[in-house]
């Protein structure tokens, strides 16, 4: 993204001028950027799922999530936290101050079909 700063920054701006929003994805590993929050006009930050496996038991990791999540709010941004595989990973990310999860524990990928169906169940219950 930073070797075609202009024209990643057109697209961004082009997305969210139409309403979609736009995730910082896989924050925390080799190819996201501290520098990104700053340069791009993204809505929310996706916590790798490599941070949130080592949940709760990992105070390393812990730590790197809080940090995360504090710094997001610094910069008005959600965060969801990818890879939630067990209920303790899910309340830490959440006291942490992630807004949005995502994993295993609430449902494993599928199509968009699948997908419609499962949440047309979600909201009858």
């Amino acid at each position: 993204m930073l070797d075609h700063t202009d024209a990643t920054l057109a697209a961004l701006k082009r997305l969210r001028a139409h309403g979609i929003s736009v995730a910082l994805d896989d924050f925390g590993t080799g190819y996201s950027s501290l520098r990104y929050l700053r340069a791009f006009p993204f809505d929310r930050v996706k916590i790798d799922a490599a941070f949130v496996g080592e949940l709760p038991s990992d105070e390393g990791a812990g730590a790197i999530v809080r940090a995360i999540c504090n710094l997001c709010q610094a910069f008005s941004l959600s965060v969801t936290a990818e890879g939630i595989e067990t209920d303790p990973q899910r309340v830490f990310v959440k006291e942490a101050g992630c807004s949005f999860g995502q994993g295993y524990l609430f449902a494993a990928p599928m199509p968009l079909e699948s997908f419609m169906a499962y949440l047309d169940q979600m909201r009858a219950a």
